[in-house]
């Protein structure tokens, strides 16, 4: 069997026929289209390109920022550079024939359904995972089923609030994770210090290079004991380890997975986060729940897209 798998990004649109064992067989990438009249033809163009290449699929799924019904496949809410896209059935967007399923969920879930089918949380029935980037994204699953909640909001981890009266976060809450373990919350807290003067190596490299200014950068030095970047990865890992906790008391998980460009840190994040998460989790939970990271090694999305369609369902 193949499947179609659709990654929708703010700044590309990656498709790809992926088969059984998660391969990707034949992609096709293109920059998003800045309005709905030319993205419908620019995906269906990438789309028969890929007809061409092998087949019509056996099913489609497709991962999109936002908030996903995933049984009509429409875009609830979407902000952004995507908003054109809110209001639209992304099943009515594929052009290809009725018969051929569409399934849609938002890019944290779908990289779940990848992790159920084909990595980590494969055989697995309690799951979480964190998608750590720009933002933090969530998904759990629950007695073997992608967790979405009343209204499909279920799963938005990163909008747990760790301090009541923090920074003002995007989704209009304070102190949400995101505003303090995201790489540009990081970021921002490495700026803000250069900014003051704070003694660091960070200081002149992001005065004279401000490019180098990100979130690996900061992981970095901290590795090399810089003291301000030792500090501020410390209090992103304490907020993350706590927000964690929390959510193995409620979910008892077997497993947590991360992904996303931060937890490429490896085990400069991976060890750090297990102490603290098992720190604060061992004594009513009486075990050290696993922390590891994604197994499926597409970044695209492509492979968790597909994933969608291939996913347990109730």
């Amino acid at each position: 069997m193949v499947v179609l798998g659709i990654d929708i990004g703010r700044a590309q649109i990656r498709a790809g026929m992926v088969d059984e064992k998660g391969a990707i067989l034949a992609s096709r990438t293109i920059d998003t289209p800045p309005d709905l009249e030319t993205f419908v033809p620019s995906l269906h163009t990438a789309i028969g390109w890929l007809l061409e290449a092998t087949d019509l699929p056996a099913g489609v799924g497709i991962g999109c920022k936002g908030i996903i019904n995933p049984d009509s496949t429409q875009i609830e809410t979407l902000a952004g550079s995507l908003h054109y896209l809110e209001g639209q059935r992304l099943s009515e967007l594929v052009g290809l024939p009725r018969d051929v399923p569409v399934f849609a969920d938002n890019d944290a879930r779908v990289a779940m359904a990848g992790e159920m089918v084909w990595g980590a949380a494969r055989g697995h029935d309690d799951v979480i995972m964190l998608t750590l980037g720009n933002s933090v994204g969530g998904a759990v699953v629950t007695d073997g089923q992608l967790l979405r909640g009343h209204h499909g909001i279920g799963g938005h981890l990163g909008h747990l609030t760790i301090e009541p009266d923090g920074a003002l976060c995007g989704c209009g809450n304070r102190g949400c994770l995101e505003t303090i373990f995201s790489a540009r919350a990081i970021e921002g807290a490495a700026w803000a210090a250069v900014h003051r003067g704070c003694p660091s190596t960070l200081t002149r490299l992001f005065r004279e290079q401000p490019q180098l200014a990100t979130c690996r950068t900061v992981f970095q030095a901290a590795r090399e004991d810089d003291e301000l970047a030792r500090s501020i990865v410390a209090r992103a890992i304490r907020a993350l380890g706590a927000a964690l906790a929390g959510l193995l008391h409620v979910f008892d998980p077997e497993l947590v997975i991360l992904g996303g460009p931060v937890a490429d840190a490896g085990g400069d994040l991976l060890l750090p986060l297990q102490e603290e998460v098992w720190n604060r989790s061992r004594g009513l939970l009486g075990r050290d729940v696993p922390i590891i990271e994604q197994q499926v090694a597409d970044k695209s999305g492509i492979v968790g897209a597909a994933g969608l369609v291939m996913a347990p369902r109730s």
